[in-house]
This record gives C-alpha cells, sequence and structure tokens, in this order.
C-alpha cells in the first residue's frame, strides 16, 4: 500500500524558493511525508506515501523539463517511516561546504559505473579500490568486502579525510554511497584533486543490493527514516557485519544515548542496552542520575 522514493537531480535551478513551494504543496496535496531539500545546484529528496500518491507525485516531478531524466529509487513503505513532511530551501543539497573547490556536478563528476559492471569487476577480480563516502556509522552496519572507510564523521569531513586516500590518486577508485548523490560531487571533488582513474556506482550501493543482495556488498543499508536500515536478500543469506560499539557482539541495532545532552547514534546489542541502561558511557549515565536525583 506503501511506497518510499529516493532521488536526487544535480541541475541549475534559478528559483530555488518557489520550487520549495510548489513542492510543498504537491507532497501536502498528496498527503506525503519526508524531506525534500532544494538549492541553486538542484533537489534530494525521500518521501512516502500511498502507491497512488507516489505514482502522482513521480509523474509531476519528471514532467518538470529540469527533472525528466531524474532516476528514483523505490522500496516498500510502511506508512510511518517519516514523522513529518519537510521541505526545505539549502544552500546545497548535500552540505560539503568546499568552498573555492565546490564541484557542480553537471560540469565535473567521475564515470558512472553500473552495478552489473561493477558485479562483473568483481567476477573478473578487476585491480581497484572502493572508497566509501558515506558517515562511518553507516559503514559500519553494512560495506562492501574490502573497502575504505575514510573515517567521515559527516559529508563536510571529505576535506579533512582526503590525506589517508592520497596514496590512491595514480590507481582505479570507485566511491560509493547510499543512493549516488554524494558521490556525484565527491567524486567530482577527487578529481579536481588530482585523483586520475575516478568512478562513481550508479544510483548508489541501494541499487547494487537490489540485484546483488549479500554477494559484494555484506550487511544491512543505513538509511535516513524510521526504518534505520534495510536489506533485500533473506534471514538466512544475510551476514551481520555491525559490532556492538561495548563489546562487538554481533548486532544491527542502533540507540541512541539515553543522555540526550549526548544523543550518540550507535551499535548497541541488547544485552549490553540492558547492562548499561540505554547510555553511551559511565559519565552519560551519571550525568543524568546526578540531575534526576
Amino acid at each position: 500500500m506503501y511506497e518510499i522514493i529516493l532521488y536526487y537531480k544535480y541541475t541549475p535551478i534559478q528559483d530555488p524558493k518557489s520550487l520549495v513551494d510548489s513542492q510543498r504543496a504537491l507532497c501536502e496535496r498528496l498527503g506525503l511525508k519526508g524531506r525534500i531539500l532544494i538549492a541553486p545546484e538542484g533537489i534530494n529528496g525521500t518521501v512516502e506515501g500511498t502507491k497512488e500518491a507516489i505514482a502522482e507525485y513521480c509523474e509531476n516531478l519528471l514532467s518538470d523539463p529540469r527533472f525528466t531524466d531524474t532516476n528514483i529509487k523505490r522500496s516498500l513503505g510502511t506508512g510511518n517511516a517519516f514523522p513529518k513532511l519537510k521541505v526545505k530551501l539549502r544552500n546545497e543539497i548535500v552540505s560539503a561546504n568546499l568552498g573555492p573547490d565546490d564541484v557542480k556536478p553537471w560540469e565535473t563528476t567521475a564515470t558512472h559505473l553500473s552495478a552489473e559492471e561493477l558485479n562483473r569487476w568483481f567476477e573478473e577480480k578487476k585491480d581497484f579500490t572502493i572508497v566509501d563516502l558515506r558517515n562511518d556509522y553507516e559503514y559500519k552496519i553494512g560495506r562492501f568486502e574490502g573497502s575504505i572507510d575514510p573515517g567521515m564523521e559527516n559529508f563536510r569531513d571529505l576535506p579533512k579525510v582526503l590525506p589517508k586516500i592520497a596514496h590512491l590518486k595514480d590507481k582505479p577508485v570507485l566511491a560509493v554511497c547510499t543512493g549516488g548523490v554524494r558521490c556525484e560531487k565527491a567524486s567530482g571533488y577527487l578529481l579536481k584533486q588530482g585523483f586520475k582513474d575516478v568512478y562513481q556506482l550508479e544510483n548508489g550501493i541501494v541499487t547494487y543490493m537490489e540485484k546483488y543482495p549479500n554477494k559484494a556488498f555484506k550487511g544491512k543499508l543505513y538509511v535516513f527514516d524510521d526504518r534505520i536500515a534495510m536489506d533485500f536478500d533473506t534471514p538466512d543469506n544475510h551476514t551481520v557485519v555491525g559490532k556492538c560499539d561495548m563489546c562487538e557482539s554481533p548486532t544491527e541495532q542502533f540507540v541512541n544515548c539515553k543522555n540526550r545532552f549526548c544523543n550518540k547514534h550507535f551499535l548497541m546489542c541488547e544485552d549490553c542496552r540492558t547492562e548499561k541502561d540505554g547510555f553511551c558511557s559511565e559519565t552519560c549515565r551519571d550525568k543524568v542520575l546526578q540531575v534526576n536525583a
């Protein structure tokens, strides 16, 4: 009954405020919930609604000449993946803050590599390195085997972690992220920083997982809605790669620290959740106990 869509399009938008208003009105009329970010550089959205409402939304979006060739990724919804609708005007559709090194993906971006081509690379044992450009906590719960995690707490850390992958400047590099939006800009940034042979996974990890569940990508894919993580394989064909931040036992359960001033988002197994009462540290637990004493 419900469907979730994920999409983005980098393209110059002359009047982003007007697009924000029209998108909000459309989504409210259709009863959609989720998040849509609009900036002078494009649009980035993930929304949920009934299949009929999503079909009308997609028809409307694709009828706009600026977004005609937008790739829309779909998955089953629950009806409550998002608490409400947010349509926001931003400076960027993904906050990179690259300053003078900012990238316009319609001008500079890496060669797109399809899921089928990547699978062929694996089968042929091609010499290349996968660089995961997601946040570090996303990497913990699921990743390509042998991929590099530069250790970004958020996407704005890209310039800071560049030295960690500088040794790959003359080698084939494949940039990966959830749906592709971060890779469009990050791969262009790598090219501008002197990387010579850069590719990006077309339509992101989610598309590869749909076609090749539990093959080269192991674990679950982190998503930014109430589902937290998703996969496309069956329980008997699933590999758990996530580990509890406390005891390193296998787990795929994320929690937020019960100290609301901390609110750290981390992996925690059921045993540790019970033992530590949902706090990320003794310090956080003590602070809350002191306040409540």
